[in-house]
This record gives C-alpha cells, sequence and structure tokens, in this order.
C-alpha cells in the first residue's frame, strides 16, 4: 500500500535551509531571519502571524485554528559567528555546513517544509500551531512572549537530537561564583589573599565532589576572568558554571546543597570573601511514553523505518518553560546536540529531509 503521507519537495527544503543560514540571526539580532520567514510564509499560502516580543523582535505563528493545543516550536536565533566572515552554508559529502544548521535552522526548516507541505495537501490539523521564536540561546524571551498568549497541552520541540524522540530533559542551574582578595605588589602574592588562586581551587573541589557523587551531571565552566590588575595581586575573580542535572533532581534543592557546599570550603580555606548566585534553575522533567502524542511519535518513527530509540536531553531548551505551564513537551529534531555550537558546526541534510517528512506525519488529519 502507498504510504499516504505527501512526500516533502527535497529542493524547496534544501533551498529555505540554505537561506537561513546564510542569515546571521544571534540571539537580539533576528529582525532580518523574522521579517525573510514572514514573507515566506506568506508565499506559500500560510496564515502567519508576527507577535511582539520586544520594541524591535517579533516571533511568528500559523495557526488554522482559533485554540491550538498541539505546538511546533523552533527558535531562528542562534550563538554569535566564532568568524564573522564565514558563518554561511556551504556542503559537502552530503553534510551542511555553518553557523546554526544544528541548532536549530535545520529544525526550523523541517518544520517549516512540513507544515506546507501539509497544508498544500488541504490536510493540515486546526489544532495545531507552528512558532519560530526568538532568544532561545540567551534568556528564552521569545517563548515566555508565546506562553503570555497561548496555553499547549503537548509539543514537539526540534532541538537537535539526531532524530531520536527525548522523553527525558535535564534540568539546569546556571552559577556565578566570585572571590575577592586583597590586591597587593606581584612580589608578595600569597595563596590566602589571592582570588583567582581561590576560585581555582573553590572550581576543582566542585568538580571533584560532581565527579565522584554526580556521574549523570554535565558540569561546564562556561568563563572564568579576573580584575585585570597589572602587575599586581588581583583582588577579585569571577567564574560562570554551567550545570546539567538529571531530570529527577530539584534544580532548587540542588543549589541550596550546593550553595552549602562552598560556604563549608570557603570557611576552612582561610581565604577572602565570594558571593554565589544562582541566575537560572530550571527543574528537568519525564514525559510518560504511552502519552498521546509519544505514542504519536512512535508510531510515525516505525512507519519512515526510523529507530525509536528515546534519550535524555541533556541540555537546557525552552521546553523546560513549556514544561512550567503544564504542556507536555516531546523534544525530537535533525542534527547532533555534540555538533550544536561548534565552529565546524553541521547536519546529514538527508536527517533535515526525513524530520521534515516526520514533521508532516505528525501534522496531517
Amino acid at each position: 500500500m502507498p504510504d499516504p503521507v505527501p512526500t516533502i519537495e527535497r529542493p524547496r527544503l534544501l533551498s529555505l535551509f540554505h537561506e537561513l543560514v546564510d542569515i546571521y540571526s544571534p540571539s537580539n539580532k533576528e529582525e532580518e531571519i523574522v521579517d525573510f520567514l514572514s514573507a515566506y510564509l506568506k508565499h506559500h499560502g500560510l496564515p502567519v502571524r508576527s507577535s511582539p516580543v520586544d520594541d524591535t523582535r517579533h516571533n511568528l505563528t500559523v495557526t488554522t485554528g482559533p485554540n491550538p493545543q498541539t505546538l511546533f516550536l523552533g527558535h531562528v536565533d542562534t550563538v554569535p559567528a566564532f568568524d564573522i566572515e564565514d558563518y554561511r552554508f556551504r556542503q559537502h559529502d552530503g553534510l551542511c555546513y555553518g553557523l546554526g544548521t544544528a541548532d536549530m535552522k535545520g529544525g526550523c526548516a523541517a518544520l517549516i517544509e512540513g507544515f506546507i507541505n501539509a497544508h498544500q495537501a488541504g490536510r493540515l490539523r486546526d489544532d495545531v500551531m507552528l512558532a519560530l521564536v526568538v532568544g532561545e540561546e540567551e534568556t528564552g524571551d521569545g517563548t515566555k512572549a508565546l506562553l503570555e498568549r497561548h496555553s499547549f497541552q503537548d509539543a514537539i520541540v526540534a532541538e537537535p537530537t539526531n532524530l531520536r524522540p527525548c522523553l527525558h530533559h535535564y534540568g539546569y542551574v546556571e552559577i556565578i561564583l566570585r572571590t575577592f582578595g586583597a590586591r597587593r605588589h606581584a612580589a608578595v602574592s600569597d595563596r590566602q589573599s589571592h582570588a583567582i588562586r581561590t576560585l581555582l581551587r573553590l572550581l576543582l573541589q566542585i568538580e571533584d565532589r560532581i565527579e565522584l557523587n554526580e556521574p549523570k551531571t554535565v558540569l561546564n565552566i562556561r568563563d572564568l576572568h579576573s580584575s585585570e590588575s597589572g602587575f599586581a595581586v588581583p583582588d577579585r575573580c569571577v567564574a560562570s558554571l554551567d550545570l546539567h542535572i538529571p531530570s529527577d533532581r530539584n534544580a532548587k534543592a540542588y543549589a541550596q546543597d550546593l550553595s552549602a557546599f562552598v560556604l563549608e570550603r570557603m570557611q576552612t580555606s582561610g581565604a577572602g570573601r565570594y558571593e554565589i548566585e544562582f541566575p537560572t534553575l530550571a527543574d528537568g522533567f519525564a514525559i510518560d511514553p504511552e502519552a498521546a502524542l509519544a505514542q504519536r511519535v512512535r508510531t510515525a518513527l516505525a512507519v519512515q523505518g526510523l529507530p525509536n530509540a528515546p534519550e535524555s536531553f541533556k541540555s537546557h531548551s525552552d521546553a523546560n518553560l513549556l514544561m512550567d505551564t503544564g504542556c507536555h513537551p516531546v523534544i525530537i529534531g535533525p542534527g547532533q546536540l555534540a555538533k550544536a555550537h561548534a565552529i565546524d558546526e553541521s547536519i546529514d541534510f538527508d536527517q533535515v529531509a526525513w524530520a521534515a517528512q516526520l514533521f508532516t506525519r505528525l501534522l496531517l488529519d
């Protein structure tokens, strides 16, 4: 029996993907790509709406019904380019390279092609919404603005998962650590009053604690800066840390435990004062594999001959914000998280096409 799902148009998908990657759209500078996508969606007959996020930035939404219950979510922003002269789209041996190819312009292109394909077949459900949001790589302000206007029962979030459905999502704890010492001549440096050495010891102690007791936690020391005091002992040092914690850990409780650990280590170190902040705390979550959307994804993967191999999504994403409102998101999209934010970021175009066909299948009546 022939597959009743209309086949995507690969040349159209590749052309769109190429265009998206060639538009530079780091967080807070998404205006050009939003304008392009608004015109593109209108050209293909989709009822696109623009919703303000701040004075200059907007989300785009597409829905044919008054009360959509299932959200298909993609973010159009990227991290800043490593090389502003060399971020654009290029292909080699079936791989597509360029800023945002994996995270997540491949996923956005697949979502858009899926909606166009279902719409042109006259079979786009009226209980779904496509949302293309800004700001995910920074504060998530695009999705926060979306959720001020709409609520959803469930969602597909097209983050890079190598087309594996992620029913478990890690929590996230963002940490800012500051240590303070005494500024003095470099020739009289000592361990106790040196802000950098104090913070380095503390970071190693945190790392040892996690490696010994929390094998599933992912620690990233994102930044480390001192007061750059010249030929002198620096009087302060600051570090930014990302901690991705398993879905069964409570982020607030985790932060409290870590605060107590840092206090104990600093009290016994003989060093100066310190500060600790937690700008972002997000609980992880787990989706019931028998929930309706999870079952639909599982069936769609099987029909397309793709493996159903559920995994955990180990990063922070807008899915955390969705879950906080009672929405139940499944994270699945083309590309690999390990390729995201890398200098040689890339994605297999075949996987983008498979994702577009999968999203079409999920969108039909």
